[in-house]
């Protein structure tokens, strides 16, 4: 049984490739010798993480949220590649931190809409491949905020303890299909997901006790290594695991 951690030509698609923790991704994959589909929403970003990464890369533009785009994305890899073996759902948006009583409805649905029912629409696209091909590897990502309460608004917070039980039920009803499907959850990260968000002043004070505990930040590279982990031969036997990647912020 082979234990390398190489994803050497392999296809990977990657959601909300543009920046943050999937730029990273692409970068990692590519760098272990998998060709990449990298997609985004800002079509500028993502050709630039495409064209970074070289002749191993393609770039697409799509929002997740929406299942046409999303077939066409899909579309794009079968297309460029014949195959798709590793997806990572790693596009998302941030809430504005407000309590369950102060949240708009309209930023909820957009939160779920995106975190959430995006990330199953990208899967659900994807699946009929992995099927045919005889297996593949799925990686989400999560948040601290899949685990507890206190580390997001309470939209954030919903859609990622969603994408927790996604991760196990796919896992659960495709394990013997040769389909893995794991979760990272990221803890503190730098990545520019915040960027241009009012928060809730009642909430953010509500929540800064809990995320005063994860005062250790990331770097995007730091998430990106162990999904390259988990799409690996080495983790052939990681199945519906979530695994806290947050300096040991979970373990307190």
């Amino acid at each position: 049984m082979s234990t390398s951690t190489s994803t050497s030509e392999r296809v990977v698609l990657i959601t909300g490739a543009g920046s943050g923790i999937g730029r990273a991704m692409a970068m990692a994959f590519a760098d272990t010798g998998a060709r990449v589909v990298a997609a985004d929403l800002d079509s500028a970003a993502v050709e630039r993480t495409a064209a970074d990464i070289g002749k191993a890369a393609v770039a697409v533009a799509a929002d997740i949220s929406d299942e046409a785009s999303v077939a066409a994305m899909v579309e794009t890899a079968i297309d460029a590649f014949g195959r798709v073996d590793v997806l990572c759902n790693n596009a998302g948006i941030m809430d504005d931190m407000a309590l369950p009583a102060n949240l708009a409805i309209d930023l909820w649905e957009r939160v779920l809409k995106i975190n959430l029912t995006g990330t199953f629409l990208v899967t659900r696209a994807v699946l009929p491949h992995m099927l045919r091909q005889g297996g593949g590897v799925i990686v989400n990502t999560g948040s601290e905020a899949s685990l507890r309460g206190g580390t997001a608004g309470v939209a954030y917070t919903a859609s990622k303890h969603g994408v927790a039980g996604l991760t196990k039920s796919v896992a659960w009803a495709y394990a013997k299909d040769g389909i893995r499907c794991n979760a990272i959850l990221p803890g503190p990260t730098i990545t520019g997901i915040g960027r241009g968000t009012s928060f809730d002043e009642a909430g953010s004070a509500r929540l800064a006790p809990v995320l005063a505990l994860g005062d250790r930040i990331a770097q995007p590279e730091q998430m990106a290594s162990v999904a390259v982990f988990l799409a690996s031969d080495a983790a052939s036997f990681v199945n519906g695991a979530l695994v806290p990647v947050d300096g040991g912020w979970a373990a307190g």
